[in-house]
């Protein structure tokens, strides 16, 4: 059985105030304005244990640090490669997909992390990047 801690609840609390898929110095950063005794290593536990509990998601991301979601229901993310911004995308459930690879390889998929990469509106797309790169 898990204890709920203060820490654990002011963790949680960060990652749904900053509502942006904080990194874990982000999150610890606006602990620390309630908390100022709080350590790094707390905030950086609580986050590891929360993320176990399904109480966030950790999503990693390619090529960076994890970031931390508190929309933990099943979807995907995107990536902008210009501005670095990470946004939730509601997905279909990929049930097709997880059959044909369990009958196609006898693999049996218990969960996936999908991020797609590219451009958000707010930013253009490079002329020079070719779609093979991204």
């Amino acid at each position: 059985m898990r204890r709920n801690t203060i820490q654990q609840a002011l963790t949680l609390e960060a990652v749904k105030k900053l509502c942006n898929h904080p990194k874990a110095d982000e999150v610890y950063a606006e602990v620390v304005k309630t908390c100022p005794t709080i350590s790094r290593a707390t905030v950086y536990r609580n986050l590891s244990t929360l993320a176990k509990y399904g109480e966030l998601l950790s999503v990693e991301i390619p090529g960076g640090a994890a970031v931390y979601d508190h929309n933990t229901h099943k979807h995907c993310h995107a990536r902008c490669l210009a501005c670095g911004r990470i946004f939730d995308v509601e997905c279909e459930d990929f049930e097709d997909l997880r059959n044909h690879i369990k009958e196609t390889y006898g693999f049996e998929v218990v969960g996936y992390d999908l991020v797609f990469k590219g451009y958000c509106k707010s930013c253009e797309k490079p002329q020079d990047d070719e779609e093979t790169n991204v």
